[in-house]
This record gives C-alpha cells, structure tokens and sequence, in this order.
C-alpha cells in the first residue's frame, strides 16, 4: 500500500508494506483447506463403514472375491494410513512434476535403493492384494511337512505325501507351491498374511509416531518458553521409561494383539521425532520468508500451517522410512518369542514354528526368514536415498556447492508449494 494524496490536503504518507488481511489469503486458497478435509472425510467414512460392520455382524464385512476374506477394524486403520500417505506422499509430487524429478534425479543415484523401491512395490503389493486372492492359512496336520516344489524330501517326514513319491522320496506340488508347516498351513500363504501384518505394524505405528511427534515438536517450538519446557521436559521423562515393560503389562492384562502393539508403541515411540521436528522447526522460523510472514501479521497456527510443517515435512518422511523396520523387526521379534497375537499370521510366528525343524523341514522357517530380511534391508536402502534426495544440504554437498547456487533462489517444499 503506498501514500497518495486523499484529496483532502494532507500530505502523502511515505511507501509501507501494508497490513495482510490473512483470511482474505486463505480464503483465496479455498477457505479450509481442501485436501486436509478430504482426508479426513475419507477416514471418518471409512472408520464409520467398518465399525458399523463390526458391531452390526458381530465382526467384520466379508469380501467374497475371489476368496472369502473378513475386514477388521484394524484393515480399516490400515486403509486410512495408506489414504493419508497417498495425500501426503505421493500427491503433492504428481501435483507438482518439476520437483518430482528433482527427487527422481537425486534418488535414482543410489542404484541398490531403485532396486530396494521395486521390492518394496512387491511387498506392498502383496500386503495389500494378497489376502483378497489367497485363502488364510488353516491347519491341517494331516499335510504337514510338505515340500516346496520343485524339492523333494524323504517320504518319512511328512505324514502323507500329497505329491507323487519317486525312490522313496515325496516330491513338492502346486498344491502347496512354498511347502506347508508341521501343523499343515501353506507357507505361500502365511507369507502373504504375514507380510499384511507387517505392513499394518510398520506403516500405522509409524504414522502415528510422525501425527504425534510433528505435532508436539511444532507447538514446542513455535510456543517457546514454558510450553516449550514443558512439552521437553515431558518428552524426556517418556523416552526413559521402556515401552516393552509398558507392553508386556498390558499383554499381562488384556492378553495378545496386534491392536495394542500398535497403540503402545505408537503413542510411546514419537519422543525422537518430536525432538527432531522442534530441531529443524527452531531452525526454520527464522528463515526470513517466516519473519516476513509474521511481520506482516500472520498468526501462529497460519505460519505451523503455511511454512513450518511443510518445510520440515522431508525431515518427517525420512524419519518415518527409517522407522518402519524398526517396528517391523519389533512386531516379529514379539512373534518369534510368543508375545504376539495369536489370531494373526506373522513372518516371527512362522519362522519360531519352524526353528526346531531346520534340519528336515528348512523351508518352514527359511522362506519367511528371507522375506523378513530382504523387506527390512530394501526399507533401509530407500530411507537412506530418501534422506539424501529430501535433504537440500546433503544433495547440495553431494553436487559441489560451485553448482547451482545461481539458480535456487526458489525454495521448493516437498508439499509442492514454493517459498521465496
């Protein structure tokens, strides 16, 4: 706004920056933000269809095709997590191609993590498709012991040999293509309910350590004062008390599951991702594009909002890659030593059921092993390429920093927005 004369005689006030009408600004982008609201529609909707289901059948909503499949409660939270990642993973990088490449560009440097993404492709594919095609795993002791196929095994270790047996030797079968335990359940499919239990650990506990760590480690920084201490000194004392005493009392009380796991250790684990959000966020309020903004009168919330959040946003995807297989590794662990759920089928459970029978049955344990292993290790390939690509002070390094220092006066954020 500049100084021009009224017609009344005064004098022309000096040039100024006028003040920002903020909610003229939002109201600009749409007055509340859209794709917050959409997500949140679509959790309600999808919490409010599968908790009708339960309580009005006394379960789930069956799915019919082409097996028969039950929902739970958990598969909802499950499908709300991946409706929050697509929202704010993978559509702000369609919405936005030009930064998508910069990351491509940077990513696709670490050749093992390309490799490490299209295993993870797999393994998501399987988690979330899996269990739609292949029937659950029952027991049926009269089959155990079967070999993969294309294997063969002396005719006296499984019960009845459901392959043709040649020199007194049982041959593996379609029938049961990665072989069946002791108790008679198909490796192929203990894999595939293993892997959609792992990703069920792995992707909610991690989305609710980045919800309540982002939050917490935002408010503490953008408060400051005693807020800030509160909130810190808060965060000190969780992160000294174990959360595996916390979770072994309440398996002590309410027995096994999976539900609680995630709960536990979801809303015990956020004090690391809170400290670094608070870090980076401490770090970014006193950019000057944060000072502009707060002189020209923006509130609190508009600034967590508009500038903080989505710049420290690289920093929380990284996190939340590096701790997925932690959680993973945590859920299987808890398996292989009988703290799990027993209602569930997980990679730990199946790999204890065969430890004892590595000498004539190593397919049991072996197969959901190198599954665990090789889900595991990709994650921490793509969580370090993803560190380097979303981090600009590593890709600058990694570029001679003689480069491109010219030509980034524009700061682009990984929510696809711009900030000068």
């Amino acid at each position: 706004m500049t100084g021009e004369p009224d017609g009344t005689g005064d004098e022309a006030e000096p040039d100024r920056i006028g003040a920002i009408d903020w909610e003229t600004v939002d109201a600009d982008d749409g007055g509340v933000p859209r794709r917050p609201a959409a997500v949140l529609a679509a959790v309600l909707g999808i919490a409010a269809a599968v908790g009708y289901e339960a309580f009005r059948s006394g379960g789930g909503p069956t799915v019919a095709w082409p097996v028969a499949y039950r929902v739970t409660p958990l598969d909802g939270l499950f499908v709300a997590t991946l409706v929050v990642g697509v929202a704010y993973g993978a559509y702000p990088l369609y919405a936005n191609p030009r930064l998508a490449r910069r990351y491509w560009a940077r990513f696709r440097e670490h050749r093992v993590a390309v490799w490490s993404l299209w295993v993870l492709a797999g393994v998501c594919a399987v988690g979330v498709l899996g269990p739609l095609v292949v029937a659950k795993p029952t027991v049926e002791v009269a089959v155990g012991y079967q070999p993969p196929a294309f294997w063969s095994v002396p005719s006296a270790v499984p019960g009845s040999c459901v392959g043709p047996v040649v020199d007194g030797a049982c041959r593996g079968t379609w029938q049961y293509p990665l072989g069946t335990t002791g108790d008679g359940r198909g490796i192929l499919a203990s894999v595939v309910y293993g892997t959609r239990v792992s990703l069920q650990v792995g992707l909610i506990t991690a989305t609710i350590v980045v919800l309540v760590g982002t939050t917490v480690g935002t408010v503490a920084a953008a408060a400051g004062g005693r807020v800030d201490e509160a909130l810190m000194r808060y965060v000190d004392v969780q992160m000294t008390f174990p959360a595996f005493f916390l979770y072994l009392f309440v398996l002590y009380l309410f027995g096994g599951s999976l539900v609680l796991l995630i709960l536990v250790f979801g809303f015990t684990s956020w004090g690391g991702t809170a400290r670094l959000v608070r870090s980076e966020t401490l770090q970014r309020r006193e950019e000057g594009y944060v000072r502009a903004a707060r002189a020209a009168g923006a509130s609190t919330g508009w600034l967590l909002r508009r500038h903080l959040v989505p710049n420290v946003s690289g920093t929380v995807i990284t996190n939340a890659t590096l701790l997925v297989p932690g959680l993973i590794l945590l859920e299987a662990s808890f398996a292989f030593l009988g703290l799990g759920d027993p209602g569930v089928t997980s990679w730990g459970e199946v790999i204890a059921a065969g430890r004892g029978d590595l000498a004539t049955a190593w397919w049991i344990s072996t197969i959901p092993g190198v599954a665990l292993f090789a889900t595991v290790l990709a994650l921490n390939f793509v969580g370090d390429a993803l560190r380097d690509a979303l981090d600009p002070r590593v890709a600058s390094g990694a570029r001679g920093r003689a480069g491109d220092r010219g030509s980034s006066d524009t700061a682009e954020r990984a929510d696809g927005s711009e900030t000068r």
